[in-house]
């Protein structure tokens, strides 16, 4: 069982444009709404990989029904956690030249009651299932959320047996990473920030990844874009996945591909180069994708066969 947690999710609006003007009267030449938030792009591709994963997260209003109704249309099961405010919605607008610009929305408030259910519902999805369960934890905190809350439920996950992978950033991921998550994988900007160091090659990025594992977590990842990813697990030697160059659409959602990968290849028990290769496969297609968390299968099975993995000492 796959559980991809979303507790700041929302309704992703792309815009197409022949190009932003700022201060003035933009005309959009196609709208595409989609349910957004990381964990929904993780909870698709997971899909498409042929898991069958939960989403697990905050719902309120008539945006929070459209986003489990695209949820449900993608043959994604719900478990969604009612509350008063509305959910968010975000812009992703993309010109003509391919510039991607992102205005994201804070999200509604969260009552004291609501975080409390969906504490407790939580731990009953973590109970209820005959097999261990593959948390995927991902995306910001909304305001009425303690900022320890992530690090909360990675000890609620591994007190059930489960395994955690988490991507978030700041303050909560910090906290987190105390709790010792089972897997990691910030990208490039939150690494510099967590790290306070600039990375700037493969090497600096293993060495944050090296102090991160120090800090608690058991393995991790840090994407560098079109530079590919750095791998690195306790005990065993960094992997670098060089990726394709690529004529990508937008890279929204290529991180959270990535993470589906990493999370389902953990699951089928793969070998770390073919969990790296993989992961930066879903990552690659997710750029080629009609949308966020769209990545197709084939085009995974393509980029699979592209991915070049280097080991390192």
């Amino acid at each position: 069982m796959f559980l991809c947690v979303s507790l700041n999710p929302g309704v992703d609006k792309r815009l197409r444009l022949q190009q932003l003007r700022v201060g003035q009267v933009n005309r959009a030449t196609e709208v595409q709404p989609a349910p957004g938030g990381k964990a929904a792009h993780v909870a698709m591709v997971l899909r498409t990989l042929g898991a069958d994963p939960v989403w697990f997260g905050f719902s309120g209003g008539a945006s929070g029904n459209e986003l489990v109704d695209g949820l449900r249309a993608l043959s994604i099961q719900v478990q969604a956690i009612p509350i008063a405010a509305g959910t968010r919605t975000n812009l992703e607008i993309i010109d003509g030249g391919g510039q991607v610009t992102e205005i994201l929305e804070p999200g509604g408030q969260i009552a004291p009651e609501e975080l409390r259910r969906l504490q407790s519902t939580f731990v009953k999805l973590l109970t209820d299932s005959r097999e261990p369960v593959t948390v995927i934890i991902s995306g910001s905190l909304p305001p009425g959320v303690p900022v320890d809350f992530y690090g909360t439920l990675v000890g609620t996950a591994h007190a059930a047996g489960g395994r955690v992978f988490l991507d978030t950033s700041g303050e909560p991921f910090k906290s987190a990473l105390l709790a010792k998550p089972d897997f990691i994988k910030p990208n490039r900007e939150e690494a510099e920030s967590w790290s306070g160091s600039k990375i700037d090659s493969s090497n600096s990025a293993r060495a944050v990844l090296a102090s991160m594992l120090q800090s608690g977590a058991a393995a991790g990842a840090i994407s560098l874009g079109a530079s590919g990813l750095v791998w690195l697990s306790t005990g065993e030697n960094a992997i670098i996945a060089k990726v394709p160059e690529l004529s990508a659409r937008s890279t929204v959602g290529s991180g959270d591909a990535t993470l589906a990968g990493f999370a389902f290849a953990a699951r089928q028990g793969m070998n770390p180069c073919d969990t790296v290769r993989l992961a930066a496969a879903c990552g690659s297609a997710n750029c080629l994708a009609d949308a966020a968390g769209r990545a197709n299968a084939a085009d995974i099975a393509r980029l699979q066969q592209r991915i070049v993995v280097e080991r390192v000492q």
